[in-house]
């Protein structure tokens, strides 16, 4: 436990913290919202707004709580089923937050987002103005994936998802992820009696993605996979997450006083400006580049641009300024980036060199495909 030790700092010193609770944590196992926990929840969060420090509440439980009313016994299937319980649950939900809250004084504002909102740069940039706003006003935002319009190729697919990129959309200090389990454990310890809890992750390997598994509770939409992709999106924006119990009395206060509670993900030494997170995790990807690995060293090792010569293969229909994905030849994703060229364009100058662009394409206005300020590293 002495290594966690080592980290303490990176938690206590947090002040713009977004806290991520789950359906599993918010709800009984009769899928009605337990309110005893919610009002603890309220009081740990408003009691943090007493300490000065900026607090954003990522929240499930629309769905959950509509389940509640409308009678349902196990979560909806089918979308326009899911959607029609989160229509009546989030208002439900939002009216005990806004209740619970207002008995401490503490004012709070509700944002429903989707994909949409995080991919396109300009309403990225309007709900990172908005939210800023509000914590800058003293205001609580209460943060939901708007359930009930989204169909499924738009949806974030998860809270934990949602939680990450609402941490680097307002550079975060501290992502704390609650959860119905501890933290990451070296097996699964409804089963296995010798697992035991990891207390610190400095890199997510192939083996702690093989810890994961990828089951949730029948109420909830994400399990330990889900925050795994999580923690990868929270580490690179630089920001440290924690998974912990949320049924744990106080546990978000012990987590900032600097406990060893729970699992903390170590973040990247450098935090990348909020334009290279929403490259790498909040854009739509509108082509795919594969590179050789002479090309992917000089990136990921080297910080070099990405140029003609490295790339093999393409894929997609993209113009120039839009975000692609670049994969290695194993077809592994380890970047984004936005392209100075359109896809018909890279098809001709693929696998050359710069100095010959110009005597392929009749002009060159740039040397790099991708240049270095415009990719962001996803691994």
């Amino acid at each position: 436990m002495l290594e966690r030790e080592n980290y303490k700092a990176l938690i206590t010193n947090a002040r713009r913290i977004v806290i991520k609770v789950g359906t599993s944590t918010l709800t009984h196992s009769t899928g009605k919202l337990n309110l005893q926990l919610i009002e603890k929840l309220v009081r740990q969060l408003t009691d943090l707004r007493y300490q000065d420090k900026q607090v954003l509440l990522v929240t499930s439980g629309a769905v959950g709580a509509g389940m509640g009313k409308l009678g349902l016994r196990e979560k909806p299937k089918t979308m326009p089923e899911k959607q029609a319980a989160a229509a009546v649950g989030q208002g439900i939900l939002m009216h005990i937050y806004e209740k619970l809250f207002s008995e401490y004084g503490q004012v709070v504002a509700q944002l429903l987002l989707t994909r949409p909102d995080l991919a396109d740069r300009r309403r990225f940039l309007n709900a990172r103005n908005t939210l800023l706003t509000l914590l800058n006003k003293e205001v609580v935002p209460i943060i939901n994936e708007n359930d009930t319009v989204v169909v499924e190729e738009l949806r974030f697919g998860d809270n934990d998802t949602l939680g990450a990129l609402v941490a680097g959309l307002v550079d975060a200090d501290l992502l704390i992820l609650l959860s119905d389990i501890d933290g990451l454990y070296t097996g699964d310890p409804r089963k296995d009696e010798n697992a035991r809890l990891i207390p610190v992750v400095e890199e997510i390997t192939t083996e702690i993605q093989g810890l994961a598994g990828s089951e949730g509770s029948k109420f909830g939409s994400g399990g330990m996979a889900t925050k795994i992709s999580a923690a990868k999106i929270a580490i690179n924006a630089g920001i440290p997450m924690v998974i912990a119990n949320g049924s744990q009395p106080d546990i978000i206060r012990e987590i900032l006083m600097g406990a060893q509670v729970g699992t903390l993900f170590i973040p990247r030494e450098v935090k990348p400006h909020a334009r290279k997170s929403w490259i790498a995790f909040g854009s739509n990807i509108q082509g795919k580049l594969w590179v050789d690995d002479g090309a992917r060293k000089a990136i990921i090792t080297n910080g070099k641009s990405l140029l003609p010569s490295g790339i093999f293969k393409i894929e997609g229909i993209f113009t120039s300024g839009h975000v692609v994905s670049i994969v290695n030849s194993e077809d592994v994703e380890f970047a984004r980036g936005i392209v100075n060229y359109n896809a018909q364009e890279l098809e001709k100058i693929k696998g050359n060199q710069c100095k010959e662009i110009v005597n392929i394409l009749g002009y060159k206005d740039y040397d790099e495909v991708v240049h270095r300020d415009n990719l962001a590293l996803r691994i």
